[in-house]
């Protein structure tokens, strides 16, 4: 059976190609399934992007919930 950070990877790879084409990227932190939160972190050009806020929430966050529906939100962090 395939795991939470399996299916959660698989979700990120299908939104990665369209990130990737601006120079960015994202990286899975840890998903916090008590509360299903799952943490990101932007990487290349998203770091500094304004829409990143927009790209989270209508990209990655609506993707990552239909795929993982464990998914409740998700939250971008720094560090």
């Amino acid at each position: 059976m395939e795991g939470m950070e399996d299916r959660i990877e698989r979700a990120l790879k299908t939104v990665r190609p369209y990130l990737e084409a601006d120079g960015g990227n994202v990286r899975m932190v840890r998903f916090r399934g008590d509360v299903g939160i799952l943490e990101v972190r932007w990487e290349g050009t998203c770091v500094t992007c304004p829409m990143s806020q927009l790209t989270l929430r209508a990209g990655v966050e609506r993707t990552l919930m239909k795929e993982v529906p464990e998914i409740k939100r998700v939250e971008a962090v720094s560090g």
